[in-house]
């Protein structure tokens, strides 16, 4: 029996294809007219290949672009994790692997390098903030990239091989790796043109160290940024509500909130007395409303508010999003 693909489901590829495209153009758009412009520096694949293209003679460095040098750090990480770990990284991946390289080699051709330095030359801290604005532009990049179900590959690809033989969490890789490149990059000697002037980082110089500093600003925004969009609309809270008259607190939420609760079977350990405690999972915007119920109905009451990455299910987002 044959597949059939409906034009609903080819749609919806071509739109996820579209968006890692845009991605990868976020990616390397904050990388090269941000980030490296202001004297920065980051980790993966971009900033391994950063470094490499920086000690390669400029002959062989106008060649072996950042853009490929990424591309071909990619394609040996690929290599050496289908050998060690099997296939596990899909079409999607390779086509973000792709486009990162189309997307690095176009803005590096037909974009100003001083387009952003040009609109930040005035703003004091100017450095930092272009550093910031790259780091928020990858970090975009990259969620929107996982959110279709792609990969930009790098050092995603050396923790599931590290992880192939040692259980070593997929952030300690990803940090130890980068702080690696980072410290590398103190050794490293660089020219960054800014409005016409050249300016030549010297090893361990106080530029060098600066570099350093903002890679580490670079990550931790990324971080942020990747986390904020793929779960920014989808941030939720639950709260956990202790009360005598947990029966009452359970019928308010419901009348007056308009907010669904639960009911689970609870015991104080020093009392030793049997009880329920409400719990009740709201958009974050909710919470408040919902807390000051709670302190009509019963000002002694006890509770606890947790944030949840992702709520699925009826009245949230659809189980397919997950």
């Amino acid at each position: 029996m044959g597949i059939k693909i409906s034009s609903r489901d080819i749609l919806i590829g071509i739109k996820e294809y579209l968006l890692m495209t845009f991605g990868m153009f976020c990616y390397a758009f904050g990388w090269l007219i941000c980030v490296l412009p202001a004297g920065g520096m980051g980790g993966g694949a971009a900033g391994l290949a950063t470094i490499i293209n920086a000690i390669l003679p400029t002959s062989i460095a106008s060649f072996l672009t950042i853009g490929t040098l990424v591309f071909i750090i990619n394609v040996i990480l690929l290599i050496l994790g289908v050998m060690i770990v099997g296939w596990k990284f899909g079409i999607k991946t390779l086509f973000c692997i792709f486009m990162m390289f189309i997307m690095f080699n176009i803005v590096e051709a037909y974009v100003p390098q001083d387009l952003m330095v040009k609109m930040m030359t005035e703003v004091d801290a100017n450095n930092l903030l272009l550093v910031v604005a790259g780091a928020a532009s990858c970090g975009l990049g990259i969620a929107v990239a996982f959110m279709q179900g792609g990969s930009t590959g790098g050092t995603d690809i050396v923790a599931m091989i590290i992880n192939k033989f040692r259980t070593v969490s997929y952030g300690r890789v990803l940090l130890m790796t980068d702080c690696g490149i980072l410290i590398s990059s103190l050794f490293l000697t660089t020219t960054i043109t800014v409005l016409g002037n050249d300016i030549v980082i010297e090893p361990l110089s106080s530029l060098a160290f600066a570099r350093v500093i903002y890679g580490f600003i670079m990550i931790a925004v990324i971080g942020y940024t990747v986390d904020f969009v793929q779960s920014g609309n989808q941030q939720s809270n639950q709260i956990l509500i202790f009360s005598k008259d947990y029966e009452k607190m359970a019928e308010a939420i419901n009348t007056k909130a308009h907010r669904g609760a639960t009911l689970i079977d609870t015991m104080g350990w020093y009392s030793k007395t049997p009880s329920k405690a409400v719990m009740v999972v709201c958009r974050k915007r909710d919470t408040s409303m919902i807390l000051k119920l709670v302190k009509e109905e019963d000002p002694n009451a006890f509770l606890t508010v947790g944030s949840v990455m992702g709520v699925y299910g009826q009245g949230f987002d659809a189980l397919n999003k997950a």
